[in-house]
């Protein structure tokens, strides 16, 4: 019907990420000041602001379950935050550059974080540590995901390539060559 429900207002700066949770209840945004929110879909109110940054929030990403948001910041760090509380469980530390993207898997059971730093790391979801560091790209991730399974992670660089890993190995198993610029988004 092209009509509008609500009009969210409440950032003090440029939305520029974001996501339904998996239920169509909650839409969350990330801005550039600093902050993610959470909105209540059917009410139209805010229901949490998420703080913790101390840089923008380019991106996030709620779990299958939709108990969990993860939001990565121009501050090197990926927050994993409790959706019904509103507070930090976890921060993600290790990128040595800006975060570009981050995904849960389809269990919950694992993150993947991408940054300009030319890696993609992965991290337990439940405990916060780190796993592993897939390196390879010459210029920065700009984009992470896992395969339906969360067997296989994909990375998109700005070096032109695309990289396939097995998630159980941590090993490269695809390097796909062949655009003549910066790979943007994967799926």
């Amino acid at each position: 019907t092209g009509k509008c429900y609500h009009t969210f207002r409440g950032h003090s700066a440029e939305i520029v990420c974001l996501s339904f949770n998996p239920q169509s209840t909650l839409l969350a945004t990330g801005s550039m000041d600093t902050t993610a929110k959470l909105w209540d879909l059917e009410k139209g109110e805010e229901v949490a602001t998420l703080s913790g940054h101390s840089a923008e929030i380019i991106a996030l990403s709620f779990n299958t379950t939709g108990d969990r948001i993860i939001t990565g910041s121009f501050d090197h760090t990926v927050v994993v935050w409790d959706v019904g509380t509103g507070r930090l469980l976890h921060t993600l530390i290790g990128h040595r550059g800006e975060i570009s993207s981050a995904q849960f898997n389809w269990d919950c059971s694992l993150i993947v974080t991408g940054s300009m730093d030319k890696t993609c790391m992965l991290w337990d979801a439940v405990t916060g540590m780190h796993i592993a560091t897939l390196a390879g790209h010459r210029k920065e991730v700009l984009d992470v995901c896992f395969d339906y399974t969360g067997q296989r992670i994909a990375t998109a660089s700005a070096d032109g390539s695309a990289r396939v890993y097995n998630a159980e190995t941590k090993q490269c198993i695809a390097k796909l060559e062949g655009h003549e610029d910066e790979i943007s988004k994967v799926s």
